[in-house]
């Protein structure tokens, strides 16, 4: 009897651990991982929502508009009003370099909005086998509903990617026209990182970086960069999710938790983390740059976009979370009416 009683107090605490980890958006398996290699910021299980049948995904493949029922599904398009952001522009030809495991070809929506992609992993294909640019790239497009894509597949086909890779895929994408970065992914600390990130902003780009998923203060790369713009995560109460990373180095924050969008195959997927959070922003970002105007003189409008960004955000509970909730019409709002101070 007191054998057993400690068997069932031990598998009580193992419950109690995994239910911790998962609640978090990690994996055990993950967090092991990434003490040894670096690793897509959103590294949990798919949250699945037992009411979405195949059915509606189907449904939902068809395009973006105001007018198809994605909404109901995509609730951070519209926790940040971006349907509202849509009657004065839908980030028109503004292209959105999205730095992750690729996206997939199989998507006729998606693959038809990409202008030019490369492949610097040691991966056959720039085709999204891991299942994280694809959600990424769905989610951006979601919000910003006429915006152009461009593929830098920098994660292998196990997610795995090296800051050096990333640099170069920064780099490659501001030289072919990219005007948003979006980076899901966190890595340790690199001269080669920052000097890309800075790259980018003094030829006009913006950087967006997820805030990482380990639920801490400590800072993540390339998201603490100055230039880099911080996204930490928000669950429907419009505060900041378990599992996301916070801190004084944080910007922003958007939507994270239970976010619905494409995977490789035809298939919709909810996940959780910080990396669709930042996928939120940079669509935002192409709203913003698709009306902008230089109002600095500076000859660039990344500036402008990033000050209309964070200018606009709405104030929440909780530290640690920057300037607040992005809200994408106060946003392009903000762009039409007013100057930089």
């Amino acid at each position: 009897m007191k054998n057993a009683r400690y068997l069932a107090a031990a598998l009580t605490l193992i419950a109690v651990i995994l239910l911790a980890a998962s609640l978090h958006g990690l994996s055990l398996g993950a967090d092991t991982a990434l003490a040894h290699s670096d690793l897509p910021v959103y590294g949990g299980s798919a949250v699945h929502d037992a009411d979405a049948s195949l059915d509606e995904a189907a449904a939902l493949r068809t395009t973006y508009s105001t007018d198809d029922g994605y909404l109901s599904e995509r609730w951070g398009a519209d926790r940040i009003e971006a349907p509202q952001a849509w009657r004065i522009t839908k980030g028109e030809s503004i292209i959105v370099a999205v730095l992750d495991t690729g996206i997939n070809k199989d998507d006729q929506d998606l693959a038809d909005r990409v202008v030019a992609e490369v492949n610097l992993t040691d991966s056959p294909t720039s085709d999204d086998v891991y299942g994280h640019g694809t959600h990424m790239a769905g989610t951006i497009a979601a919000i910003a509903p006429e915006c152009l894509l461009m593929n830098v597949k920098v994660a292998d086909d196990t997610g795995r990617s090296e800051a050096s890779v990333v640099a170069r895929g920064i780099v490659w994408a501001v030289d072919n026209g990219a005007q948003v970065i979006n980076i899901s992914l966190s890595m340790r600390a690199s001269p080669e990182l920052e000097q890309a990130v800075d790259y980018a902003r003094d030829r006009g780009a913006i950087v967006i970086a997820a805030a990482g998923n380990q639920g801490v203060s400590e800072p993540v790369f390339p998201a603490y960069y100055a230039n880099c713009l911080a996204v930490a995560g928000t669950n429907k109460n419009d505060s900041l999710a378990l599992f996301s990373n916070y801190g004084y180095w944080v910007d922003v924050a958007a939507p994270g938790f239970n976010i619905y969008s494409e995977m490789p195959r035809g298939e919709y997927e909810y996940k959780t983390g910080t990396s669709a959070a930042a996928a939120h922003v940079s669509g935002v970002a192409a709203l913003v740059f698709s009306i902008a105007e230089d109002s600095s003189g500076d000859g660039a409008l990344n500036d402008e976009v990033r000050w209309a960004i964070e200018s606009s955000c709405i104030s929440v509970d909780g530290e640690g979370m920057g300037r607040g909730l992005v809200n994408a019409f106060q946003a392009v709002t903000a762009t039409t009416s007013s100057t930089l101070p």
